[in-house]
């Protein structure tokens, strides 16, 4: 008798295996499918089906990560986007991971969403969502002074903002060197973010 149960254990665990692919194999097909989506509504389509796999699993922060960064990608594309809305969105998916596991690569989300709102009326909206980035930047190096993420953006922070107001290739220079060494000593974990080397590259070539 007990050898029928374990019997039938085996095969409702196999069914709803079946029903249901393992998380880490999701969760590897949908990151895949981020590094291939560059559209708007694709990007949107994305981040709800990560936000359902979090929803799911409950205890896993990287879905939520993962739709977050399906917005903040559609953020930077979408220049008709409506960035407070999505940086609402953002914050909200942010908050989610954090509650779970709270770490520098959610705070260099908050980070871009803060960047975006911003740079909709830099001069207007300097004092509000220019100290918001740098707060998230802030804490996000505290967390881990070395991520290569956090590096990349701050060093691309400095790119784009004038020599007259601090900013300049030569700045973004050396702390694109920096990121690019760390991008190369990081051994990140399966499924955790692994993006902005290339970025980070292509920058370095513009400062030359």
């Amino acid at each position: 008798m007990k050898q029928f149960f374990s019997i039938c254990t085996l095969f409702f665990a196999l069914q709803a295996t079946a029903q249901h692919p393992p998380y880490q194999q999701t969760m590897e097909t949908h990151i895949a499918a981020l590094d291939a989506t560059h559209g708007t509504e694709g990007l949107l389509q994305l981040s709800e089906a990560f936000t359902r796999i979090g929803d799911s699993e409950k205890t896993k922060w990287l879905p939520y990560y993962y739709a977050a960064l399906c917005l903040s990608n559609a953020g930077w594309a979408d220049a008709e986007l409506d960035k407070d809305a999505n940086a609402g969105k953002i914050m909200s998916l942010c908050d989610k991971a954090a509650a779970l596991h709270d770490n520098a690569e959610i705070y260099a989300i908050r980070y871009m969403a803060a960047t975006q709102q911003l740079l909709v009326d830099p001069q207007n909206r300097w004092g509000i969502y220019g100290a918001e980035a740098e707060k998230y930047m802030k804490q996000g190096q505290e967390l881990e002074p070395g991520n290569p993420r956090l590096l990349f953006l701050q060093a691309a922070a400095l790119f784009g903002t004038p020599e007259a107001f601090g900013g300049g290739k030569a700045k973004a220079r050396p702390i694109l060197e920096k990121a690019i060494t760390a991008f190369d000593r990081s051994q990140p974990e399966k499924l955790h973010p692994s993006w902005g080397r290339e970025q980070a590259m292509q920058m370095l070539e513009q400062t030359k």
